[in-house]
């Protein structure tokens, strides 16, 4: 009997031992992820669709955004909103809130640290509808930033742009890691992009396939997975700019559109 050892715990898989003690239980996860790994059309739509709420979720936030207010705050408007604009309540992971030197980390989680003028600001933040997710990260800026800041924005933008514009069948997903990280290294930021450049996304937050370095696995019509360079410069801020895509026959369906500068 195969099963999925990332979700059954150890208390099912005994209960399942003693009712069926003749079965062997081996892991299912490689073939099950074969069979995730392509994604039908009602599969995308339903991302479609979380990727929308995630969208209009965002921009009915902007708004109430204000100096003073705490990045635990601004995570919480963020989460009421987008069980306003029709996610499952189940939300993929709690909004991410960081501001300021917190941004500099690409794994933050919202502090009770309070928003100051010329603070960066990244929320990545994503949506849940029919079971399936989406993952979005934007970069804003509290009034005027830091100018090293400014030009580590128009960096990522760029890592973003030449990721989706290789992304398609055929391609490697180590190639469009490739893609990402030559332009921030070229631009003299390597050594601050800290992460792969993108995950698999749909039932789970994280699956196959990895966009990452030394991922020779060729991209194919169906796979849905995040495009997200990062420039992480420690004590000072970072920035982050994150877009969900589909493989198509022809290309690529980037199926997130909002501004990708950073947003002052």
């Amino acid at each position: 009997m195969g099963v999925e050892p990332q979700q059954l715990r150890v208390l099912e898989l005994r209960l399942l031992e003693a009712a069926a003690p003749r079965a062997n239980f081996v892991s299912a996860e490689a073939p099950l992820a074969s069979l995730r790994i392509h994604k039908d059309e009602t599969e995308i739509a339903a991302m479609r669709k979380a990727v929308a709420v995630a969208q209009a979720a965002l921009l009915a936030t902007l708004p109430v955004i204000q100096v003073g207010m705490t990045e635990r705050q601004l995570a919480a408007e963020l989460s009421l909103q987008l069980l306003r604009h029709g996610s499952n309540p189940e939300l993929p992971f709690s909004p991410i809130v960081a501001s300021g030197p917190n941004s500099a980390n690409p794994h933050a989680f919202p502090t009770d640290r309070s928003l100051s003028p010329g603070d960066i600001l990244i929320l990545d933040w994503g949506a849940s509808v029919g079971g399936y997710f989406s993952d979005l990260t934007r970069t804003f800026s509290l009034g005027e930033p830091d100018t090293e800041l400014v030009r580590a924005g128009q960096v990522v933008a760029q890592a973003n742009t030449a990721a989706r514009a290789l992304a398609a069948p055929g391609v490697t997903a180590e190639q469009v890691d490739h893609a990402a990280r030559s332009a921030i290294e070229r631009a003299g930021f390597g050594e601050y992009f800290i992460h792969r450049t993108g995950h698999g996304l749909g039932l789970e937050g994280h699956e196959e396939p990895y966009i990452r370095a030394g991922n020779p696995l060729p991209l194919a019509p169906g796979m849905t997975f995040t495009i997200e360079p990062g420039i992480y410069l420690p004590g000072r801020g970072g920035v982050r700019i994150e877009d969900d895509i589909v493989i198509t026959p022809n290309g690529n369906e980037c199926l997130s559109d909002l501004p990708r500068d950073l947003i002052l």
